[in-house]
Parts: structure tokens; C-alpha cells; sequence
């Protein structure tokens, strides 16, 4: 199997920045269609576990815009393949002493990518390990 395939990686980085994008502007339509329209859709959050996607589209319309703090960092994308990916980040638009972690899966269906799986979670600051 092809991992990060740098044509796929580009692809799945752009769909990514549209997800990131939504999330700042509160793009809920954006959002909706970027998770895929399926009841095996999970997306597990501070708070909330909504199974399906008619749940996610439920809580997307309440979303209001992320404030201009909004920094990702120690992004990783890898992708398996030509159709399924993870995207792992920290943000910091939390409280201080907090990071905000995020977690999805892509799959490439119907020629567009689409969230599947998510989590976010925010948790005390913590030391990042890295494989030497």
C-alpha cells in the first residue's frame, strides 16, 4: 500500500483547509457536506457524541464562528492508498494550560473526500513524544 502519496496528501490537505475554513466562518452547509451523509458517521467532541449524520448536521447549524485565535499546530496527515486518510492536530484557542486536540478519518467517496470518523477533545497541556 502507498502511503502519502503527495498527490493524495495535496488532496486531502485541501479538503482539510475547507473543513478549517468552515469551522471559522461557522460554515455549517460547508461542514455538512464535508461529513459523510451516512448513519455510520461518528463524531465524538467535548460533551457531545452524535452518531449519523443527520446528529452532526444538528449540531454543525448551532456552531458559531471561531474566533480569529484559532492556531493549529503538529498537524499530521497520513494517507493509506488513494482513498483513506487521518488528519491528527492541537489547536490552542482554548483556556490557558489546555490543548485542544483533533482527530478525523477521510475517505475518498464518490470522487470527494469526507469525514467518517472525528473527535475532539481538549485536555491539560502536555508533552508531545516523538518517534526519534
Amino acid at each position: 500500500m502507498l502511503i502519502n502519496d503527495p498527490e493524495i496528501v495535496a488532496e486531502v490537505t485541501e479538503a482539510f483547509g475547507r473543513y478549517e475554513q468552515g469551522l471559522i466562518d461557522a460554515d455549517w452547509a460547508a461542514l455538512d457536506q464535508l461529513f459523510w451523509d451516512s448513519s455510520y458517521t461518528v463524531r465524538y467532541g467535548d460533551g457531545q457524541i452524535q452518531h449519523g449524520h443527520a446528529p452532526i448536521k444538528a449540531f454543525n447549524a448551532k456552531r458559531r464562528k471561531t474566533g480569529a485565535d484559532r492556531a493549529l499546530t503538529e498537524t499530521i496527515i497520513t494517507t493509506f492508498g488513494r482513498e483513506f486518510a487521518t488528519v491528527s492536530t492541537l489547536y490552542v484557542d482554548v483556556p490557558p494550560g489546555k490543548i485542544g486536540r483533533q482527530q478525523q478519518s477521510w475517505a475518498k467517496i464518490d470522487g470527494d473526500w469526507h469525514v467518517v470518523a472525528a473527535h475532539v477533545s481538549v485536555v491539560d497541556k502536555v508533552t508531545i513524544e516523538r518517534q526519534a
